[in-house]
């Protein structure tokens, strides 16, 4: 693996982190607004949606811990991998099964395909590394 490559997997991880740290930020801050934005109806609880930005937040910093050590942490990346091929295969059910998934949240889902995308690459390219485990 060049080096190149463990930047751009650095990368890939920063710019994960800081789309679910803000994404749940947004969502555990504003979350009546931005339900009103899209013309959404909000569940009966807002804790229905503040768990899951928590959980969107705590995301974002392990994948901080990944960016910042790519060969160190990849055993976490299969987390992440998790995580977006959860979020999307709810969008994508939600959207072609039943078709009645709203608009707001299909952009997040084409977005997570990407990143998972990237997060398979990331975990297949640190796998050709032999990795020293700290003490």
């Amino acid at each position: 693996m060049t080096g190149k490559d463990l930047k751009a997997i650095s990368a890939l991880f920063y710019f994960s982190s800081a789309y679910d740290l803000v994404l749940g930020a947004v969502f555990l801050s504003f979350a009546p607004w931005f339900f009103r934005v899209f013309a959404v109806d909000p569940p009966n609880h807002w804790g229905y949606i503040h768990f899951p930005a928590m959980l969107l937040i705590l995301f974002g910093i392990m994948f901080f811990q990944i960016a910042e050590n790519p060969k160190t942490n990849r055993n976490l990346i299969p987390y992440g991998i998790l995580l977006k091929a959860s979020y999307c295969s709810v969008v994508g059910m939600h959207t072609f099964l039943s078709g009645n998934l709203p608009d707001m949240w299909k952009p997040f889902g084409i977005v997570d395909f990407f990143m998972l995308l990237g997060f398979i690459w990331a975990y297949k390219k640190l796998a050709q590394e032999k990795v020293i485990p700290a003490p």
